[in-house]
């Protein structure tokens, strides 16, 4: 009589249920442990992703009964259920079997702590179970260090007869280095049946999933062991460190995929690269670049040094440099940096240039226009071939509301020229440097608004003199003419 189905026999149903309840204290953190991000994305989402790849019928996720942040981002399709008190691994299996009540199949256990587990490892874990034939499957690697790892004991034909907790382990059994990955494959009849006679007789007086294993080998039924040749795969986090350690692991990969598929990345150590971002052939990542969130990077681009980017999307033949970046558009041939800010809502067109210290927020800059330097950009329309002279001001708030400035094509505004806004500048006109534009300015005309220019002649000779004809501290009263200087 066998454990299970022959390896040529049809596929069962899959159904698969996530353990993802755990407090996570060693993160110290008010975040579930399973919501805190590797390379952009919570961990718990590489794991579904992963699961959602080998196409089953059921997908549960356990949750604690507080971790309603956890459920709400959850996909569609995904059942969630809870466990009510953290009494274990076991326990936590329980909770996930109730909504599997008529469920036949294979259950495949996988926890939502480790995401370097991907879809071709988990399908790797199911054909070594189906191939087996065993009731249970494993999942194993081996560690130059075991750490707290649970231990995998062997009989002396290789065969699986013991998972042993790293604190209830003996010398001898602390001593092994293939350790218990936390991914099983059961039958969901025999979880079903075996669950409650798991018992809390340990140092944690927890009920160890571990101990199903156990149960099915005293009944006589063989438990199949599936060695990871990649240990990296395997690795959870429990702690900071731990987070820190697989996160690095999760960028080389991202960074190795761009190099594979391009991409010139010219320091990894110093590139961060968030899980989907995309980036085109040919474009250049130079160190201390980081692309987050939803970014794409066209073609033949160069991104960095020092470039922070997030939801950003770079054209191709882009250029920018030591700058930050946010839910923005640069296109086609724009030129950023150094030292640029762009803000939510900016969308620079083809071949336009925000220059040294220059913000820009919420503004629409139009084809090959420039604002190269010292300007703050807000609220503004600015049409194509316009320049913006250095030290330029949108004056978009009112103190109450924003208002919109529109500068129209082929403008050529003047250094130093506040725009209180609302207000127009026409098509090919001129600003004058050091004006306050308060009024609409026609289509080729110059807004001129300053002050005249009076010269005091002989100012300064007097004021020398008038120093020199006074002896110490005490100068005496200050004439009308001072400048206000020190």
């Amino acid at each position: 009589m066998t454990d299970g189905p022959s390896p040529t026999s049809h596929p069962r149903p899959l159904a698969v249920v996530v353990l993802a309840a755990g407090l996570g204290t060693r993160m110290k953190s008010d975040v579930p442990k399973v919501l805190h991000e590797v390379c952009g994305r919570p961990m718990l989402a590489y794991v579904l992703d992963a699961a959602r790849t080998l196409g089953p019928e059921r997908l549960v996720v356990v949750t604690g009964a507080e971790h309603e942040a956890v459920a709400e981002m959850l996909p569609e399709g995904c059942e969630r259920a809870v466990q009510r008190e953290r009494l274990g691994s076991g326990d936590a299996l329980r909770a996930g079997m109730e909504p599997l009540a008529a469920f036949s199949g294979d259950v495949l256990v996988l926890v939502g702590d480790a995401p370097l587990a991907d879809g071709e490892v988990l399908a790797a874990i199911m054909a070594a179970h189906r191939e087996s034939g065993a009731a249970a499957t494993v999942t194993t690697v081996e560690l130059d260090d075991p750490a707290r790892y649970g231990r995998i004991i062997r009989d002396e034909q290789g065969g699986v007869v013991r998972i042993v907790e790293a604190r209830d382990a003996s010398a001898e059994e602390l001593a092994v280095r293939e350790i218990n990955v936390g991914f099983y494959v059961f039958d969901a009849d025999d979880a079903r049946r075996l669950l409650p006679r798991l018992r809390t007789d340990n140092v944690q007086g927890e009920l160890y999933l571990t101990d199903l294993i156990e149960l099915l080998l005293a009944d006589g039924r063989r438990v199949a062991a599936c060695r990871l040749p990649d240990p990296e795969a395997a690795l959870a986090v429990n702690s900071r460190v731990e987070l820190a350690a697989v996160e690095a692991i999760a960028r080389r990969r991202i960074l190795e995929r761009l190099m594979l598929a391009g991409v010139t990345v010219t320091d990894p150590a110093c590139t961060y690269v968030d899980a989907g971002v995309e980036v085109g052939r040919d474009t250049v990542l130079l160190p201390g670049t980081h692309l987050r969130g939803q970014t794409r990077v066209g073609a033949a681009s160069l991104i960095g040094p020092d470039a922070f980017l997030e939801n950003v999307e770079v054209g191709d033949r882009a250029r920018v440099v030591t700058s930050h970046l946010y839910d923005c558009t640069v296109s086609s041939g724009c030129s950023v940096g150094p030292f640029a800010y762009l803000r939510p809502g900016t969308v620079l067109e083809d071949g336009a240039k925000a220059g040294t210290f220059v913000e820009i927020k919420n503004s629409h800059v139009g084809e090959a226009s420039k604002v190269p330097h010292l300007s703050y950009v807000g609220d503004t329309e600015i049409g194509h071939d316009t320049n913006i002279g250095a030290g330029n001001i949108t004056a978009n708030y009112d103190g109450f509301r924003k208002h919109r400035t529109t500068i129209g094509d082929n403008v050529k505004t003047g250094s130093d020229t506040t725009f209180v806004a609302p207000v127009e500048v026409g098509d090919g006109a001129f600003t004058a440097a050091g004006s306050v534009i308060t009024h609409d300015v026609p289509a080729d005309a110059l807004g001129v608004a300053r002050s005249r220019q009076s010269n005091v002649e002989e100012y300064g000779r007097r004021r020398r003199e008038r120093g020199a004809s006074h002896d110490g501290p005490d100068r005496g009263p200050r004439s009308r003419e001072h400048d206000g200087q020190g």
